[in-house]
Order: C-alpha cells, then sequence, then structure tokens
C-alpha cells in the first residue's frame, strides 16, 4: 500500500509562497495519479490539483489556477504543490493522495501539513 506524508506547511504573510512536499513510500508511487486536497476549519476536504503517475496533465481547481503548480519526481518518490500569491483563504490543512482519492475514513489519509495565510 502506497504510504504519503505531507510536509512544508507553515505560516506566511498574504503574497508570499510556500511548497509543499509529499513524500511517498510502501508501493510503487509511479503506478499512481497523485493530487492535493485541503480542509479549512468548518468546511469540507476539497480537491486542489492532480498529477498523473508520468507527470504529466495537471489540473488545478479555478480557486488556485494561475497561483498554484503541481509536479512531481517519480525517481525520488515525491510530489510538490508550489503556492504562489497566497491568499488567506488558502488557509488550510493540505493533504496528498492517490487521484482519484480513497474514502474519508481510509487509513491512507495522513496527518496533513498546515497552511495558514495571514492578511
Amino acid at each position: 500500500q502506497l504510504q504519503l506524508v505531507e510536509s512544508g506547511g507553515g505560516l506566511v504573510q498574504s503574497g508570499r509562497s510556500l511548497r509543499l512536499s509529499c513524500a511517498a513510500s510502501g508501493d510503487s508511487f509511479d503506478s499512481y495519479a497523485i493530487a492535493w486536497f485541503r480542509q479549512a476549519p468548518g468546511q469540507k476536504r476539497e480537491w486542489v490539483s492532480c498529477i498523473n503517475d508520468r507527470g504529466g496533465s495537471p489540473a488545478y481547481a479555478d480557486s488556485v489556477k494561475g497561483r498554484f503548480t503541481i509536479s512531481r519526481d517519480n525517481a525520488k518518490n515525491v510530489m510538490y504543490l508550489e503556492m504562489n500569491s497566497l491568499k488567506p483563504e488558502d488557509t488550510a490543512v493540505y493533504y496528498c493522495n492517490t487521484f482519484p482519492p480513497p474514502p474519508m475514513g481510509s487509513a491512507s489519509w495522513g496527518q496533513g501539513t498546515q497552511v495558514t495565510v495571514s492578511s
């Protein structure tokens, strides 16, 4: 089973940048399409971006299009989310998982990484 661990979150001012990482282990990382999701306080978890198993066909939610860039390095078993021009509404816990994602109760969901954007 693929295991994923998120890192790279933090507290930043509006307009600044952060890069999140998603490190994989346990299975063939390059066999999976992978995605980023986020969950803000009191809201449902939402899809942010995804990328196919070979690193192509990136897709983005409208709310982040033009500001976020997803990428992956299959040789290093890692996926990234470069977040630029951050806004307070980007504040959330960010998660990575396979795409399509497993059910919310799946053990494959990790702890996520907190991103907080101050105005």
